[in-house]
């Protein structure tokens, strides 16, 4: 014989590297007919090479038959290859698996364990129900083996087949029961038995509370860690439906989570006791505390192991589950969770943000916010200093390129690896969210907050930049995902709802508008979306500008360097509001200079506006249009109108100082709810769905062929009124080539200075504010260079005699006389009081307005876990699909409605006559529907021939009376069932009360009379009678 074995099989394909494909064609051609053989010993060995064969994506489905027929083999070494070739290619859907079935129970029936063995482990990969029903009765007697590894095998195949077959587990759960109840079984026969069960708990955990006892003697006796994981993770899906429980499992789980040196079973510990509610129970209030300070403790050292993040990221799973029972005791742990916010593992990162998002309060929210904008400072420094050494001008010369590389080579090895985008807006998200809570109810300093927001839109990462196609897109939004539009927005929100806080809010629109102005070079565009939020701040609220011709101007600037259109449309609006501001004094004088400067700066606007006619937004074209015929309009006005001189008075244009500023002057736009819009009722007689114009088609069709006239350029135009490019050279200063600042790492989870995480300009500006706070403070220590001394005698002797140098040893010794100095006093005019310290003014009050709502509308926003569209909402659901599906690829939802009570008729389950029972009872429901309709039908028509209206009568409710008593004697008047029958009998005191029964057509017996039950006289107070 000179086949190949599996041996010659892998060492030629190691030596066909680069030709492994034909070389495995060739062996399968080989494999083909070899295994045709009458030979078993060369048929097993080439269903052993196919498989191996298999596992390389080759299929080897058309040799079932053959597998079947190794699988027949007398001999073990045979047949242990069949059955692995089935347990490779076999499906439910196989054709020959019909044929094994005689095979499998006979195989099941076997005298040697080896061979018991093989078609146990084989029927969980191919098992069907028609299969399951067909070896069940021989696979239950295997429970009873007397080797306990077919008894293991047996319990884990078991359940296997339930997952098909539901009705296994009622046969078989007596036999394993008794097993699980036997002390003196094989803890591995129990180990399966437990797993089993834990299985089966989190679907009907009910089923095995009375197991409870035994579960619990195992967890306390047993010294398998990994039985008493999964013994943990039942009692968690127990604890619920037995409260009791949570007493009895303290001492053992507060036991093993203080002994065990398996970090395994410790996390499955602190997480079973968290996912029971052992922490949230309601009794046992001391030994709950005990528990969760220890779970707590264990936890923070689980962090502090370094070298393992797999240990810190469970930590902080577990974490996160404590801090909605135990906020507390998670928040004293501050620093080793914040230590996890700088670490290398962004996941570790990102579940330490949702662990401080969770814990944070008024006492920690600047310490926590202070650190992620320190990591995103760092970051984004980072990003720039690449980008400027990534970013050379063609004319640099090779020596600049080669002293760049050798001066950032040994820089790389200091700095933080970069940060991405999506962790960046994330970081982001969270700090505006944790700022934003209960309507701001965390945050004690708004102006730290604003200035925070500033640092934001200079450190958020930037969006791609928008093109027209773009722009147009059907979304209706050009830049739905930009982080810095929804910075703005938040300020927006701030300045719109803190009413004292507008004027702060105002400078830093306007810092934020200069600084995107200046970034953005002529030639570039600006892709921040923050434009569109500030750009809305500084035209509602002008009036609070420090200097709205600067601002205007700046808003002029910005309009060819936009792309967005959203931020376009703002940025009129604003620019027009502005306007509006300037030119809306109605007592300024007319003057020449107030004409013509007015004159011009119409000119300006108007000359700005119209680039943006032809815009291909709506939106944009629209306001564009509307603001440039009115500006037109105004400046013929204007031009038309006389200035004042001394001997005449003329009052500037109406359109001027009243028609444009009551365009923008109303009503205070104040923050709506943002469920508001579904709480207005839908007005009656509109449709959304009928077209506002009928012939919209043939406008369009038409506008499409009408050609515009494009007009030559003017180059005198070119010349005078359009700006040259400019050419800027770009050169880094040489202090930063010799030596590059290396950022300091704070090794402290204490709160890090502002200097680390706010810009220069920003802190200067908070410098003086805190200065000009503080001025009158008489406990605030100022800065040397800042006090302003007065001049006292003793000063000027010292500076006159010695100058500027002090010299100890030359102070003259002066005579104090009291009675010179009070004579030198001039007691004639009256002495003033000495100035007391002023006072330090009491901080501004700040308040928050809520969203304005209907008044009939209920709760103002909506959770967003009550929506049925929510992402959360998805989530869950996608979640609890997902568990339902089995890890083995099937569905396990019919264990769940299964009992495994035996059936009180003793009947065995038989799952086409349910499905016989289930259509006969869904024809019966349609029939008694139809009979049911039919007398309705029936009655109404007997109503209308009575006389009564088709259209029915108008019954109105029936006020609920009292129960009336008749009295004896006349409870057997006929009834009709409402209480019409009797007579009526007042009831006086010291008589019995007879209840009335009707016979009427509701009452199938005659009326009775039915003695109350005796009550016993109380005993009346004795009354004190004055003598």
């Amino acid at each position: 014989m000179f086949e190949k074995s599996l041996y010659d099989l892998i060492r030629g394909l190691r030596n066909h590297k680069g030709n492994e494909k034909e070389y495995m064609q060739n062996c399968l051609k080989e494999c083909r007919v070899e295994i045709r053989s009458q030979d078993l010993d060369l048929k097993a060995t080439a269903l052993l090479k196919l498989i191996y064969l298999e596992m390389f994506g080759h299929d080897m489905s058309w040799a079932s038959f053959n597998v079947l027929e190794v699988m027949a083999s007398p001999k073990y070494h045979q047949k242990r290859v069949g059955y692995l070739g089935a347990i490779q290619s076999f499906r439910p859907d196989t054709e020959v698996l019909m044929l094994a079935t005689n095979l499998l129970k006979k195989d099941l029936t076997a005298a040697s364990t080896t061979t018991i063995a093989l078609p146990i482990v084989t029927l969980p990969h191919v098992i069907t129900p028609s299969l399951a029903l067909s070896v069940l009765p021989d696979l239950l007697p295997r429970l009873s083996h007397t080797h306990p590894s077919i008894r293991k095998k047996t319990i884990v195949t078991l359940y296997r087949l339930a997952l098909v077959y539901p009705e296994t587990l009622r046969a078989a759960w007596p036999r394993i029961k008794e097993r699980l109840m036997d002390k003196g079984e094989d803890p591995s026969v129990t180990a399966a038995i437990v797993n089993v069960i834990c299985e089966l708990g989190w679907r009907r955990p009910h089923d095995f509370l009375p197991l409870a006892p035994r579960l619990f003697e195992l967890l306390v006796d047993s010294g398998n860690n990994w039985m008493a994981i999964k013994l943990i993770k039942l009692f968690a899906t127990l604890t619920p439906l037995e409260p009791r429980l949570v007493r009895k499992l303290l001492p053992p789980l507060t036991e093993i989570i203080r002994t065990t040196p398996a970090m395994s079973l410790l996390y499955e510990c602190i997480s079973g006791i968290i996912q029971g509610g052992i922490l949230g129970s309601g009794e046992d209030a001391d030994g709950r505390e005990e528990i969760a300070s220890l779970c707590v403790s264990k936890l923070r050292g689980m962090i502090m192991i370094d070298g393992d993040p797999n240990l810190k990221y469970v930590a902080l799973l577990a974490f996160n589950k404590i801090v909605v029972t135990h906020p507390w005791l998670v928040a004293q742990q501050e620093d080793v969770i914040l230590e996890c916010i700088d670490s290398a593992d962004i996941s570790i990162r990102i579940k330490a943000l949702d662990l401080v998002q969770g814990m944070v309060s008024n006492d920690n929210l600047v310490s926590i916010v202070s650190r992620l904008m320190r990591q995103l400072k760092l970051s984004s420094a980072g990003d720039r200093r690449t980008a400027n050494l990534s970013g050379s001008s063609p004319g640099d010369s090779d020596e600049d390129d080669l002293e760049k590389t050798i001066d950032s080579a040994p820089k790389s090895t200091n700095q933080n690896p970069p940060l991405p985008d999506d962790y960046k807006v994330d970081v982001i998200n969270r700090i505006l969210n944790m700022c934003s809570q209960n309507n701001y109810g965390f945050l004690t300093d708004f102006e730290w907050y604003i200035d925070i927001l500033t640092q934001l839109v200079r450190t958020a990462p930037l969006s791609r930049p928008i093109s027209d196609v773009d722009s147009l897109s059907p979304s209706g939004r050009s830049n739905d995902g930009d982080i810095s539009e929804k910075i703005g927005a938040e300020l927006r929100n701030i300045t719109v709802k803190v009413q004292a806080l507008r004027p702060a809010c105002v400078r830093a629109a306007e810092a934020i508008m200069s600084q995107l102005n200046g970034e953005a070079p002529i030639g570039q565009t600006v892709v921040s979306g923050a434009l569109r939020p500030v750009a809305w701040i500084i035209g509602e609220f002008s009036s609070e500008l420090s200097s709205p011709e600067d601002i205007l101007g700046a808003l002029l600037q910005l309009l060819p360097k936009t792309s967005s259109p959203e931020s376009l449309a703002a940025c009129l609006q604003a620019a027009m509001k502005v306007f509006s501001l300037l030119v809306g004094d109605q007592l300024a004088p007319w003057t020449p200079e107030r004409k013509s400067k007015i004159s011009l700066l119409m000119a300006r606007i108007i000359h700005s506006f119209e680039a943006l006619v032809l815009h291909p937004n709506l939106e944009v074209q629209e306001r564009a249009v509307e603001f440039t015929e009115l500006l037109k309009l105004t400046a013929e006005a204007a031009s038309t109108q006389e200035a004042s001189t001394e001997t005449s008075y003329q009052d500037p244009p109406l359109l001027l100082t009243q028609a444009i500023p009551s365009l923008f002057a109303g009503w205070e736009l104040n923050s709506v709810a943002t469920g508001a819009q579904k709480n207005v009722p839908l007005p009656e007689g509109l449709d959304l769905d009928e077209p506002i114009n009928p012939n919209l088609s043939s406008l369009l069709a038409s506008a499409e062929s009408i050609s515009i006239p494009v007009d030559e350029t003017d180059e005198f135009e070119s010349y005078y009124y359009q700006r040259p490019a400019a050419t800027s050279i770009t050169s880094e200063p040489a202090i930063n080539k010799l030596a590059d600042g290396r950022d300091e790492v704070a090794t402290s989870y204490q709160q890090p200075t502002e200097e680390t995480y706010l810009d220069a300009d920003i802190l200067a500006k908070r410098k003086a504010e805190r200065l000009e706070r503080n001025r009158d403070d008489p406990f605030y220590i100022q800065e040397t260079n800042s006090i302003q001394r007065s001049s006292t005698p003793i000063h000027n002797i010292l500076q006159n005699s010695n100058g500027p140098d002090l010299d100890v040893d030359s102070i003259p010794i002066m005579e104090l006389d009291l009675d010179k100095l009070s004579a030198g006093v001039d007691h004639s005019q009256p002495q003033t009081q000495p100035s007391k310290p002023a006072r330090r003014p009491p901080r501004q009050k700040i308040v928050v307005a809520a969203d304005e709502n209907l008044g009939s509308s209920g709760v103002s926003t909506p959770r967003n876990y009550d929506s049925e569209n929510s992402t959360d909402a998805k989530a869950r659901a996608a979640h609890s699909k997902k568990l339902k599906q089995s890890l083995l690829g099937v569905d396990s939802t019919s264990i769940s409605a299964l009992s495994l009570e035996d059936d009180p008729a003793g009947k065995p389950f038989d799952p086409e006559a349910q499905q016989r029972e289930e259509a006969e009872m869904a024809r019966a429901m349609k029939e008694v529907e139809r009979l049911r309709l039919e007398m309705q039908r029936a009655n109404e028509r007997i109503q209308v021939a009575h006389g009564v209206d088709a259209a029915g009568t108008v019954v109105k409710k029936k006020k609920p009376k009292k129960p009336e008593v008749v009295g004896e004697g006349e409870g057997n008047g006929t009834g009709n069932g409402n209480g019409e029958g009797g007579a009526e009998v007042k009831v006086k005191k010291k008589k019995k009360k007879v209840a009335n029964i009707d016979n009427g057509e509701g009452n199938a017996g005659a009326g009775e009379v039915v003695k109350p039950k005796a009550k016993k006289k109380k005993a009346k107070p004795a009354e004190i009678q004055d003598s």
